[in-house]
């Protein structure tokens, strides 16, 4: 990192921050959210036609299937599965994701010799940064946190495996394999590969295979990410893989579409435990998706739009980086092929005080440290973007504050405020 014009250039920084501070400017960054438009492109849910009597069960009584066929076939493509390994439930996978955990902690999963509470002590691997809500999770129930490095293909490998070969109270892992929350990356076969055929001590270890954004390109190519479904099966190993899917940024967050998709011995045990809460989850907003989303043309199409919408966000972003950071090599930054994020590092020691100095000109970001268990980055240097809610003039200053931001932050850290 060059640091010897930093004087200059906090000088420089400490003026544009202030003239920016002075537009008493009210910018939100925190969530990756959906934009307006992004949800007015789902609009026709509110006001479908639909109808029960092409159907063998009437959706709007108790009976039946607790899915509708339609609706496994459309998340199993989202997915890239099979129809049979889907289970539709609800509209939030983190929901999903939260009683599977819940039921392995009371009653054990359909491979754990007792429940999960009566083990002396039960830990998750977590790559990092990752998603705050997965770690929040574990907190709220005591489950111990392993902070494993994530590099652009995924998880360190060789200390997942290191790990999970030795310590048998360590259940699971998370991953957001594809556009990874927040840094964009998408796991490479070989580590997919060695997820789902590597010994663990646990003979109940689940991956927690978060897939939130399994379609969601900027750009027109997707990533390709192979099935740890597949390879999990081919390996001995099927019932490691919990996959989880919605439609939360496809269509209406809260209103969508959830679903879990993984072995025929992992779905009878969760569905066993379901059926005790619910008698039947939201079958007509299951009609409502298929009927927005016929066939596969359509769900491509309507990502299309998404796509022309979030594209120049992103590119906002990187070129406002690009000018003011760039030429000082002060930060570094990804450049996601997809998904909601943009992940910033900012010189060891900076995060915290760059994301206060934004919140005083009116930028609301992630708190610092919040991509990693109990909220801390030990080098306070990794900073969440979220522009897609955003319009695009307010993107545009928004990250010029925060550029600027860790200019000044970085500079009273080396001249010691």
């Amino acid at each position: 990192m060059d640091m010897t014009n930093i004087t200059e250039l906090n000088i420089l920084a400490q003026e544009r921050y202030s003239q920016l501070k002075s537009k008493k400017l009210s910018i939100n960054m925190a969530r990756g959210r959906p934009s307006t438009k992004q949800l007015d492109l789902s609009s026709a849910l509110l006001t479908l036609p639909w109808s029960c009597e092409n159907q063998d069960t009437d959706y709007r009584n108790y009976g039946g299937k607790r899915c509708t066929p339609e609706a496994q076939q459309l998340m199993a493509s989202i997915m890239e599965c099979e129809p049979d390994e889907v289970l539709v439930e609800g509209s939030s996978s983190l929901a999903l994701m939260h009683d599977n955990l819940v039921f392995s902690f009371l009653k054990g999963n359909p491979d754990s010799e007792r429940p999960w509470q009566q083990e002396e002590s039960i830990a998750f691997l977590c790559p990092v940064p990752g998603y705050d809500f997965h770690f929040q999770m574990c907190e709220s129930y005591g489950i111990r946190m392993i902070p494993i490095t994530l590099n652009d293909d995924g998880p360190d490998m060789a200390e997942v495996e290191r790990q999970v070969a030795s310590d048998s109270s360590i259940k699971g892992i998370w991953c957001v394999p594809k556009y990874s929350n927040p840094t964009g990356c998408t796991y490479s076969a070989d580590v997919v590969r060695r997820l789902a055929s590597m010994p663990t001590a646990a003979k109940d270890f689940r991956i927690i295979w978060d897939n939130a954004y399994a379609i969601h390109a900027i750009n027109d190519e997707q990533d390709n990410l192979i099935s740890i479904l597949d390879e999990c099966r081919q390996a001995g190993y099927s019932n490691r893989p919990l996959v989880f899917s919605s439609t939360s940024k496809i269509t209406f967050p809260g209103a969508g579409l959830a679903a879990m998709a993984s072995s025929p011995t992992n779905l009878a045990w969760f569905f066993d435990q379901t059926s005790k809460r619910s008698i039947q989850p939201d079958r007509l907003n299951q009609l409502r998706h298929t009927q927005l989303f016929p066939d596969r043309e359509a769900l491509k199409h309507h990502m299309q739009q998404h796509r022309a919408l979030i594209r120049p966000r992103f590119e906002i972003v990187e070129s406002t980086l690009t000018s003011i950071l760039g030429p000082s090599k002060l930060a570094s930054w990804t450049q996601p092929k997809g998904g909601y994020f943009i992940s910033l590092y900012v010189p060891s020691g900076c995060a915290r005080r760059t994301i206060q100095l934004a919140h005083d000109a009116g930028v609301e970001l992630t708190p610092a440290g919040a991509a990693f268990p109990y909220g801390q980055d030990p080098q306070d240097s990794h900073i969440r973007i979220a522009p897609t809610s955003i319009d695009l003039d307010e993107i545009k200053l928004a990250s010029e504050v925060l550029a600027y931001a860790a200019i000044i932050a970085a500079g009273e850290s080396i001249t010691g405020g």
